[in-house]
């Protein structure tokens, strides 16, 4: 009898594994994306990246405007950037967040969006959130000049080819057909 509880109970707890990584392979749902979606302020950083993105926009904004001051009004600058905000503005952005959905359901399962929700949502994963874009400005600036040294050297590795190639060209006037 004690067998055989034993292994009730073994076949049991097999089974509420099995069923629980059943449960977290499966695919993620609309509501599991959304939790995640929102532990890591989606739509806080679509408004940030949004206050991004209007900045070299204006910057484009005033040099066409200055490269053509003459034959464009004196508020040609104050006019685009009120274009640019408001269309901006006029984004869709909910619908936007709504097509991100399936993306993620796509990549990620139900465990996966469990996890990253719960990590998001723990004080670590907020603290990354919040350093982020710090971190990001950081890197880029210690990124660049390795960069730049690396972006000359294969610019020089390549006008060396284009030049060599120049030289053992065999362009020129199109031989003549032998005649008969």
């Amino acid at each position: 009898m004690r067998r055989f509880l034993a292994g009730v109970s073994l076949f049991f707890v097999l089974a509420c594994l099995s069923f629980a990584q059943t449960a977290a392979d499966a695919p993620a749902s609309k509501e599991d994306v959304e939790n995640y979606l929102q532990a890591v302020h989606s739509h806080e950083m679509m408004k940030q990246m949004v206050e991004a993105m209007a900045k070299p926009m204006h910057q484009m904004a005033h040099e066409q405007c200055e490269k053509d001051k003459d034959r464009l009004p004196a508020d040609c600058e104050a006019q685009m950037n009120k274009i640019m905000d408001g269309m901006m503005k006029d984004l869709p952005w909910d619908q936007i967040m709504d097509s991100m959905v399936p993306v993620y359901q796509k990549h990620f399962t139900k465990g996966d969006m469990d996890a990253l929700t719960a990590f998001y949502s723990a004080p670590a994963g907020q603290k990354v959130l919040k350093e982020m874009p710090g971190i990001m400005a950081d890197s880029m600036q210690t990124m660049m000049p390795i960069m730049r040294k690396s972006i000359d050297q294969m610019t020089s590795r390549l006008q060396d080819q284009m030049a060599q190639m120049m030289k053992q060209s065999t362009k020129g006037p199109a031989a003549e057909p032998a005649k008969n």
